[in-house]
């Protein structure tokens, strides 16, 4: 028996008998027989589910003419291209897409190497599709990096966003800070000169300026720019007593910068500045150094209270000089004192015999 089978506009059939490929069917009307069977396909698809290895019907040079067949071998990766425009990722195998309507370009990129070629637009393609076979690091605007690859060191790495072929190479990106940075060395219990126990609390102003140093030729370089401010600290203190250290507190900081400059450089580092946040002192080591102080404060007020005595002494002293040698100042002072005896007596009686001021004597000595 026979059966009509119409193959449309942009279409392609393929016709088996028992299994086996006879022939290719363009778009037309075709009269078939009952034991023939066939396999319609759209134009420009990807062939999918052949009816037979895809090998087999390569042999035929009309079905191998018909097709677009792309060899994708292990480390590979294809990008499907259509007028400019991504379409897919062909992945390890062989893939074959229908000619005729879509006109398709393709990059091919070998994924074992670390580069991704420059014809490959990662800007549209990340982070989807190619998330799954790039590696991407950032470094931000204020950081610098260092590049590993294969743990080897391979170069400096300047602000920007980096891509790699993700594959069996290591790769590692150290970065850093390089703004101005600080440092706390707090709570440092150092012991000065004179054996005195004391709590100190410092700070250091520093900025990264060779990255290569900082975290390819030295490792945790804060930490042992920590340890050279802690080293530093113990030597300045240790070198003065307890009143000598509190005299000389503003010369700490730059003693420090000074001291650990030098070393701090081979770290990749630039100290800038530092400063004493605060010196605590035991508890039993402060009530000493307030009774000292008190003691200190108690013998300058008597200094005082003896100097104020002894100047209002020579004062009395000079004063009965003058009046004993000037009758005039006697006069004077006799007329002071009756000036403030005035001021506490309601009233005063005086006689018409004798002087007002010989009077006044009378009644002052009888009043004593």
């Amino acid at each position: 028996m026979m059966k009509f089978v119409r193959i449309q506009a942009l279409q392609i059939g393929l016709v088996f008998k028992y299994g086996a490929y006879k022939q290719l069917l363009s778009p037309g009307q075709y009269w078939l027989w009952s034991n023939e069977t066939v396999h319609v396909y759209n134009q420009g698809e990807l062939l999918q589910n052949p009816p037979c290895d895809l090998s087999i019907l390569l042999q035929y040079p009309d079905v191998a003419d018909a097709l677009d067949v792309l060899e994708v071998s292990d480390n590979e990766i294809v990008l499907q291209y259509e007028h400019g425009l991504f379409q897919t990722i062909l992945r390890k195998g062989r893939w074959a897409f229908w000619k005729g309507v879509k006109q398709y370009q393709y990059i091919r990129a070998d994924v074992s190497q670390l580069e991704i070629p420059a014809t490959i637009d990662l800007v549209s393609l990340m982070p989807q599709p190619l998330s799954a076979y790039v590696r991407a690091f950032n470094v931000e605007a204020h950081e610098q990096g260092v590049l590993f690859i294969d743990w080897k060191f391979d170069r400096v790495l300047t602000a920007g966003t980096y891509y790699w072929w993700k594959n069996t190479t290591p790769i590692h990106v150290l970065k850093a800070d390089m703004r101005q940075q600080q440092m706390e060395v707090s709570g440092q219990e150092i012991l000065t000169k004179d054996k005195a126990s004391l709590r100190l609390s410092f700070y250091v102003q520093y900025q990264v300026q060779d990255v290569v140093k900082a975290l390819v030729e030295n490792k945790d370089f804060d930490k042992q720019l920590y340890v050279l401010v802690q080293l530093a600290l113990r030597e300045y203190v240790g070198g003065f007593t307890l009143d000598e250290l509190l005299d000389k507190k503003g010369e700490i900081a730059p003693f420090i910068v000074k001291a650990t400059s030098a070393k701090a450089a081979q770290l990749g580092v630039e100290l800038r500045t530092g400063g004493i946040r605060d010196i605590i002192l035991p508890g039993d080591m402060r009530d000493i150094m307030n009774q000292v102080l008190m003691a200190e404060k108690k013998a300058q007020a008597n200094v005082i209270m003896r100097r104020e005595e002894t100047a209002s002494t020579r004062s009395l002293l000079n004063t009965a000089k003058l009046m004993e040698d000037n009758e005039m100042l006697w006069k004077l002072k006799e007329m002071e004192y009756v000036e403030k005896i005035a001021d506490k007596i309601s009233s005063i009686s005086v006689s018409n015999s004798g002087s007002m001021v010989d009077q006044l004597k009378q009644i002052l000595g009888r009043g004593n």
